[in-house]
């Protein structure tokens, strides 16, 4: 217990958390402190494309092992996994509608690239390394959820008209959509450039990273700030929902992260893409294939929720356990 009250501590005093505690505070006092959207969406794409690059140089590194292949299969599957246990949850044990069940499945079998970073900058402050192809594994989890989402929606509501959306138009948009782009690009780019990129660029992408990482959760403890009034809308289940389900999708990215025998960093992060839940790529995607769902349900669960508990409890957490693991 100690242990994880000082990692608690040390996460909670890092720059990082704090500027998200700022974010929070300014709207709790009213204030007009807000970032421009084009200002966010420009730190967004330099977030992705830096992880990326960091992910591609170290594959550059290792090559595509037979562990690198399998890491990132097993992220694929883990992903379709907890898009299935969530709409299963959401609609037998919350009685959640068919279609609102099958957005928010596909929020949480996707990832939050800015927790994982977040997550990543805390290890890093630690003094734990862990596995680049991480990265990869990240990726491959941005749209598999989307589908299942759209498949789950079509098996269970078979009054459903979202058919009316072509296939195609949800595959480009899962696909290639902005996030994912930049965010595999950036990946490529990394692993076909490797140490002579990192050096060409770096004083651009790493050494400005926790800078730009700090505004951005600036941005976040705004926005999350905002969604916290819509408590009353999502209801008591839907709530522990979204304080359960990361633990769940923790628990299922530590099995897989043990079965690949990976470093306690690097099991952290796996447990960090099954814990947390999308809020860029997905809810546009959602909101072409799914526009009778509420997202103000799938959005108040991610951002407000679990994307706190997650940078506060669960990040110190999920390394806890990885250590008792390792141990």
């Amino acid at each position: 217990m100690g242990e994880f009250i000082g990692h608690a501590l040390d996460n909670l005093l890092s720059p990082v958390v704090l500027f998200f505690a700022l974010g929070w505070a300014s709207k709790l006092v009213k204030s007009d402190l807000d970032l421009p959207e084009s200002m966010v969406r420009g730190m967004s794409y330099y977030l992705m494309a830096s992880i990326g690059l960091k992910g591609g140089i170290e594959l550059a590194k290792e090559g595509w092992t037979a562990q690198v292949i399998a890491a990132c299969v097993g992220a694929g599957i883990l992903s379709l996994v907890l898009a299935v246990v969530a709409f299963m949850a959401l609609l037998y044990l919350g009685r959640i509608a068919v279609v609102d069940a099958a957005a928010i499945a596909a929020h949480y079998g996707s990832v939050s690239a800015v927790t994982f970073l977040t997550a990543a900058v805390f290890l890093t402050r630690q003094g734990y390394a862990y596995e680049g192809y991480t990265v990869a594994m990240m990726a491959v989890m941005e749209s598999p959820a989307i589908a299942m989402g759209l498949l789950l929606a079509r098996l269970f509501d078979t009054s459903s008209r979202e058919t009316a959306t072509p296939i195609r138009e949800i595959v480009r948009e899962a696909l290639f959509n902005g996030s994912v782009v930049i965010l595999v690009g950036a990946l490529i780019i990394g692993a076909v450039t490797g140490e002579a990129g990192s050096q060409a660029v770096g004083p651009f992408f790493f050494a400005l990273f926790k800078g730009v990482l700090c505004l951005f959760l600036l941005h976040m403890g705004i926005e999350a700030a905002r969604r916290f009034g819509d408590f009353r809308q999502v209801g008591g289940f839907l709530t522990a929902f979204g304080i359960v389900m990361p633990l769940v999708g923790a628990a299922l990215g530590m099995a897989l992260a043990w079965s690949l025998g990976l470093s306690v960093g690097g099991t952290v992060l796996v447990a960090i893409l099954g814990a947390s839940a999308s809020y860029i790529a997905v809810p546009a995607a959602m909101h072409l294939a799914l526009p009778r769902a509420n997202l103000g349900y799938s959005m108040t669960l991610a951002l407000g929720i679990t994307f706190p508990f997650n940078v506060i409890v669960g990040i110190p957490l999920y390394l806890l356990v990885a250590n008792a693991i390792a141990h």
